[in-house]
């Protein structure tokens, strides 16, 4: 009776968002498979409701792969709507989907970009694993490994490593260590780590120097390069260093001469240096603005028979923004056309930042015309550039007809994107289009909704619009996403001088289900100040 009564709402013409957000309680009276269905058809409706411009569908999900989507998704809102072993173990009995490895590494990647539950995912994992006669894929393990770390179940990652070698020990590979490592490395001591390194020495049939690279790329992007520099010199008569090794100490010095001292250690050891060593030279001269020594390097290449590639040229275009030469730069493009080399994605994207930085936008703009005539598609990356100069000289009528054409292209928005869209919303108090960009988030699952959400709220209770912060508060937790505290606070504040007590009490039930976990915050956080860099990757 409760299904047939949301079914007909959903199908009346008359429906409206007011009718559409009554039918919460009646929703979770039904079975788990009967909440995906009306999630979905929400969903539709919700969409149905609003006129404006939506993403285009992805090119990946082709006609042939439609099928396999659909299961992707169903799979996906079991883990997300269902909060208990035994509740998931029977929902996936009741979907009947034949679980294969393709069909789980893509749910699974799903679950990695979207912070879902991750010891519900885990239990998803151990479902399938259980299956008679079936194998999980490195990539599938690797995924798991890394929800896990995120959200700092390091108890849980052992025990999975521990069952993996029992069951087959060959998907434990230097890149399981290295993702492993990494999310320790993130939040626990060096010390800790270099524990963790030598607890895989009992997991792995081969504990050698590729598992030694994993620890220094580890420690390269969560620590310190002194801290990558002191475990080098403590294992390097442990484990015999190749040219990988010194790449990823070349490729995280900031300082030329930390860089040379290890260029040359190189070769004392007998490892002679290859494009990717050269390039890590050429990157650090070009960030340290040495950009004659840089050229040098390139000549040398060239002399040695090493031929310069697309990141050789990338490194150039960056250092010749930084020295203030952005038509030199743009040079560089055609330049490198001559040498048989093709500028990619990345290539434009830093001239075109070069551009940005000396607020020439029109040529900015140019390029980018150009890659689309040369066949290339602008990336976030492209887009954040602009949007950053918009933010900046605090134009959002540019930045909002940008957004739309990211739509329009299927272009998903990065963090940083959403937090400069969301900033300049909030700072021309444009509702509209913040809930517009809130909506999409939701929709198609793109950036931080913790960080989006704090300024959002912000704007919602400055102006008062109580209804819309209730409405963008429970889509937040249905996404299994805890707002912040601060969040919260105002939002109570506005309820009760509006004497909403039941609104009240259910937002209250909400956030204390969350308990007083912080991880997915410092998470968010972390990824969002990494993405401030200015990389043009």
């Amino acid at each position: 009776e409760i299904f047939r009564k949301i079914i007909n709402l959903l199908c009346s013409p008359l429906v409206s968002r007011k009718k559409i957000s009554g039918l919460s309680k009646l929703h979770k009276k039904l079975p788990t498979m009967a909440r995906i269905f009306c999630y979905k058809n929400l969903s539709i409706a919700l969409q149905l409701k609003r006129p404006r411009t939506h993403f285009l569908p992805c090119s990946l999900h082709s006609q042939s792969s439609a099928p396999i989507d659909k299961e992707v998704e169903t799979l996906y809102r079991i883990i997300t709507i269902t909060q208990t072993p035994e509740g998931l173990k029977q929902a996936l009995k009741s979907s009947q989907i034949k679980l294969s490895n393709d069909l789980i590494d893509k749910v699974l990647k799903r679950v990695r970009f979207s912070h879902s539950n991750p010891l519900q995912a885990l239990e998803f994992f151990k479902y399938a694993d259980k299956r008679k006669g079936f194998y999980h894929t490195g990539f599938s393990l690797d995924t798991i490994l890394y929800v896990l770390g995120r959200n700092r179940k390091f108890d849980k990652i052992w025990e999975v490593l521990v069952e993996m070698k029992r069951k087959d020990q060959s998907l434990i590979t230097p890149r399981t260590v290295q993702v492993v490592l990494g999310r320790v490395a993130k939040v626990c001591s060096v010390r800790e780590t270099l524990e963790s390194f030598w607890g895989f020495k009992r997991l792995l049939n081969e504990f050698g120097v590729d598992c030694f690279n994993a620890l220094l790329r580890a420690l390269c992007q969560e620590k310190s390069m002194s801290d990558a520099r002191n475990v080098y010199h403590r294992l390097k008569y442990k484990f015999r260093p190749n040219n990988q090794t010194f790449n990823i100490l070349l490729s995280g010095w900031k300082s030329s001469e930390d860089a040379e001292v290890f260029f040359k250690e190189m070769r004392d050891l007998g490892v002679e240096p290859d494009v990717v060593s050269f390039n890590c030279l050429v990157d650090v001269y070009c960030k340290g603005r040495e950009m004659e020594k840089a050229f040098r390097v390139v000549e040398e290449m060239r002399e040695k028979d090493i031929t310069p590639d697309v990141i050789t040229y990338t490194s150039l275009i960056g250092g010749l923004g930084l020295v203030g030469q952005p038509d030199k730069a743009r040079h560089i493009l055609k330049e490198m056309r001559e040498y048989g080399c093709y500028p990619d994605v990345a290539a434009y994207n830093a001239a075109i930042r070069n551009f940005c930085i000396a607020k020439r936008i029109g040529d900015a703009y140019s390029l980018m015309d150009e890659m689309v005539r040369n066949g290339l598609s602008p990336n976030a990356t492209t887009y954040n550039v602009f949007l950053r100069s918009f933010f900046w000289i605090n134009d959002l009528t540019s930045s909002w007809t940008l957004y739309q054409r990211m739509k329009e292209t299927g272009c998903l928005p990065s963090t940083q994107s959403c937090m400069f869209l969301i900033r300049l919303s909030r700072r021309h108090e444009k509702v509209e289009m913040a809930l517009e960009l809130w909506d999409d988030m939701m929709e198609r699952e793109f950036g931080s909704y913790i960080l989006v959400s704090d300024v959002l709220f912000d704007l919602l209770c400055d102006l008062g619009k109580l209804a819309e912060a209730e409405r963008c508060f429970l889509q937040m937790v249905n996404k299994g996403q805890k707002p912040s505290n601060v969040s919260f606070r105002r939002i109570k504040v506005l309820m009760e001088l509006a004497n909403k007590q039941e609104a009240l009490k259910l937002l209250s039930e909400k956030m204390a289900a969350f308990g007083s976990s912080t991880q997915l915050i410092q998470h968010d956080k972390a990824e969002y100040e990494q993405s401030s860099s200015d990389s043009v990757t």
